[in-house]
């Protein structure tokens, strides 16, 4: 760690340039006529000129165009998304800052995950170039854009967003949705969806005198195509104004979790003549750790045309074993239930003019409904003995069906429905695998990838993907050029997508000599130079018990004693847990049959959620597996290392076993 100067070319940061800014122009004072004519010029170039010149070039494009192409140049401030109609991502936006001069994009990359390839998409009407935007997917499997901001080359003026766009995933078309009442301008918000509504929360705008953050929601109802601005009581509690915060989707509504903002605050301003000590406002930054639930009621049936919703908010407690200490950059990105981060920075200011920044490379899962944080930790593949191999093959039951398979069948059996189209599909996707397998294999790594804040995740058919971020060293700003792939069910290591090295700096290296640039660049290329100490927070500590099923009341005390706001189950709860080193696969397998004659029983007692076919009932089956399954997945990991560290493999019952021939077929 070192001196930082005060810097951010992040959209989600900019209020950290504010001092550089004003040292700059001092600076600027002192040299010569033309230099400062020129520096003007440039400052206050026409944003609008700009753009427009951008349309014009777009304008140029006549039709929608999808080519094969090299992953996408280093930037910051973009968005990823994993694709809610086919195994892609598609990336969006962003900007990049060399130390002299900052480049927006309004670029859509599509990566073709079973291809290992990425594609460029070129239409005559697409958003222009942004970053600091935001989008979320729908329950119709469309994606919705938001905001965004624009800025000079010099970042002396900017320009913030208030267009909203719809992008069709499947044939890559973007169109601008008009509206008579919507948000203001920002960036740095988030969005979710909720049923038929997209939700939309805070942000910020910046207008290079001030920035002011935003703390007001807004739906926008898809069948309606209306937004609304719902009005809470003046008593009402509600959370701060902020940028850079997580927003989660919720059966019920939205959840919230930290952020950033600067509020105004009184410091020092040295002493006077007589002895005083006058003060003055500053702006200082706030990292938010608190956790908000938002209630989204749905109009009655028999309600007015165009109705709004009605909406509450509602703190919850602090989540238990929250990162310490608390970071910015690390936001999240949705999974089963489950927030996923990576990364962050903490700053710690030490003067007017520096601080001291850490930055982490943890990878942290929040559980949302029992708002805890647990850590996730890479691990090396379990060798297999000859013997469980063998146990393995013979169990009752269990084909050696490809797990990502199944869930892919399933997948596709909810969204079309007939098990023709799930056929066709393995068998496209069959052929897409047999195309990239021409492709040499990459090894796994077993350290995470190096420190930063500020990344872009996804997570695509639970594999968690982290696109770029930022690290800074003095007054060095390195924005990663890379994308990395890691299974969060496995755990299994970090498979490199792409990496290229970045040497293109035009700023000042003030804070650190040549030797220690260099050196910084070389850890920022080596994994395995990974400083251990931030390490993060642990996992709780679970004792190993004699059954190989979860011991939920044992798991249940050290949360309540933890003071979670909720347990983890009920202790009298009769579903089916998961065992250490069972696949979700195997999970279902087993206990297929108790989830369906509880959704059996459920048919008889006439729960008209539950439908009479025969298919959708067994995947209603594994969508209650799946469920339990991702809920236990934190404390079963730490059950497998206590086990692993203790010399004990996995794990087979009895009952499981019998179809061998029982107790003298295991003396053989």
């Amino acid at each position: 760690m070192g001196k930082k100067e005060k810097k951010s070319k992040t959209a989600e940061q900019k209020a950290r340039v504010a001092a550089k800014q004003v040292k700059k122009a001092s600076q600027k004072e002192k040299k010569g006529k033309t230099k400062d004519v020129a520096d003007s010029d440039a400052e206050d170039a026409d944003l609008d000129a700009i753009r427009a010149e951008y349309e014009r070039q777009q304008a140029q494009f006549l039709k929608i165009t999808e080519s094969l192409c090299e992953p996408p140049s280093a930037r910051a401030s973009a968005t990823l998304i994993g694709s809610p109609t086919s195994r892609e991502l598609l990336l969006f936006g962003g900007e990049y800052f060399n130390g002299a001069l900052a480049s927006f994009y309004n670029d859509l990359f599509v990566y073709l995950i079973d291809k290992d390839e990425w594609r460029k998409v070129t239409s005559p009407n697409s958003p222009l170039p942004r970053s600091g935007h935001a989008w979320s997917r729908s329950t119709a499997g469309d994606i919705y854009l938001f905001g965004g901001e624009f800025s000079s080359p010099k970042q002396g003026t900017f320009y913030h967003y208030n267009d909203f766009w719809k992008l069709d995933p499947s044939s890559r078309e973007w169109t601008r949705i008009e509206s008579k009442k919507g948000p203001p301008a920002r960036s740095g918000h988030r969005m979710t969806f909720f049923k038929g509504y997209i939700v939309l929360f805070g942000g910020f705008q910046d207008t290079s005198q001030q920035t002011k953050y935003l703390h007001d929601i807004w739906l926008y109802d898809t069948h309606n195509y209306m937004w609304y601005n719902p009005v809470l009581p003046p008593a009402t509690q509600k959370p701060d104004p902020r940028s850079s915060f997580s927003m989660h989707p919720h059966n019920a509504g939205a959840i919230l979790y930290g952020g950033y903002s600067r509020v105004k605050a009184t410091a020092s301003a040295g002493k006077t003549k007589g002895g005083g000590q006058p003060l003055r406002s500053v702006l200082k930054p706030v990292v938010h750790v608190d956790a908000w639930f938002l209630r989204i009621t749905q109009p009655p049936t028999d309600a007015a045309p165009n109705t709004p919703p009605t909406i509450r908010w509602e703190r919850r407690k602090k989540p238990v074993n929250s990162p310490s200490p608390s970071r910015a950059g690390a936001t999240q990105v949705y999974h089963k239930g489950r927030g996923i981060a990576f990364g962050g920075v903490h700053d710690v200011e030490e003067s007017e003019e520096g601080m001291e920044s850490e930055f982490f490379d943890n990878l942290l899962a929040w559980n949302i409904e029992r708002n805890r944080f647990f850590q996730l930790t890479l691990r090396r593949p379990r060798a297999a003995t000859k013997r469980q191999v063998d146990d393995r093959s013979n169990r009752k039951g269990r084909g050696r069906l490809d797990e990502e398979e199944l869930l892919r069948n399933l997948a596709t059996l909810e969204a079309k429905g007939t098990l023709e189209t799930v056929d066709t599909r393995s068998e496209t996707v069959q052929d897409d695998s047999d195309t990239a397998a021409t492709k040499p294999t990459k090894q796994p790594l077993f350290t995470l990838p190096h420190p930063r804040f500020n990344a872009q995740l996804a997570v695509q058919d639970d594999v968690l993907y982290i696109f770029g971020g930022t690290f800074e060293h003095g007054d060095r700003e390195y924005t990663f050029d890379e994308m990395w792939a890691i299974d969060l069910g496995k755990l299994d290591g970090v498979q490199e997508i792409y990496k290229r090295e970045l040497d293109n700096w035009q700023g000042s290296e003030h804070g650190s000599d040549v030797s220690a640039s260099e050196d910084d660049e070389q850890s920022a290329d080596d994994d395995d130079d990974v400083d251990e100490e931030n390490a993060g927070v642990p996992l709780p500590i679970v004792e190993l018990q004699h059954d190989t099923d979860i011991n939920v009341t044992a798991i249940s005390e050290i949360l309540d004693d933890a003071g979670g706001d909720t347990p983890v189950v009920n202790p009298e709860d009769t579903r089916p847990h998961p065992r250490p080193f069972e696949s979700l696969r195997e999970f279902f397998t087993r206990t297929s049959t108790a989830w369906q004659d509880m959704i059996l029983e459920r048919m008889r007692s006439g729960d008209p959620s539950i439908s009479h076919s025969i298919k959708e009932v067994r995947k209603f089956a594994f969508d209650q597996a799946e469920t339990m399954w991702w809920d236990c997945r934190e404390q079963i990991t730490a059950l497998e290392d206590e086990q692993e560290a203790a010399g004990i493999g996995d794990i087979v019952s009895i009952a499981d076993r019998s179809h061998d021939g029982g107790a003298g077929a295991r003396r053989r």
